[in-house]
């Protein structure tokens, strides 16, 4: 889930916050799956809080985004409420998330495939942002 050796391409970081440490981790997992090819962009799931319950930690995002930052940004992915409050409190406070981050405004499981399959070609923050949000308009009928 990182660069390969050797490669000095800048990658977007992505970070998927839930609710849920599982469905964080699994929505990851799907994501860089699908992704596909040996070098994907780097991918951290932010779920559930430090002692594992349900909820969101501000700990745990600062932490995640930090583990993903290569200097091309970040863009972060939410569920629900509070997770979307907490990360946009983080991004208010200024030196909690790395320079460059952005909450993106996303279906959390589609948002996430197009975000990283779009972060793993090397696009930059702008074109990964503007994938995750054309998820909204994914029809399924």
């Amino acid at each position: 889930m990182s660069e390969s050796p050797g490669s000095t391409n800048q990658f977007v970081g992505i970070v998927l916050v839930s609710h849920s440490a599982a469905v964080a981790a699994s929505v990851a997992e799907l994501a860089t799956g699908l992704a596909g090819g040996d070098t994907t962009a780097p991918v951290a799931a932010a779920g559930g809080t430090v002692d594992g319950g349900l909820g969101t930690s501000a700990e745990l995002i600062s932490a995640a985004a930090a583990s993903v930052d290569r200097g091309a940004g970040v863009a972060v992915l939410t569920d629900l409420g509070s997770a979307v409050l907490t990360v946009k409190a983080l991004l208010a406070e200024g030196d909690e998330l790395p320079d460059n981050s952005r909450l993106v405004d996303a279906p959390f499981v589609e948002g996430a495939v197009a975000a990283v399959v779009t972060a793993s070609t090397g696009a930059d923050l702008a074109a990964v942002e503007a994938a995750a949000a054309e998820a909204y308009t994914y029809r399924k009928v």
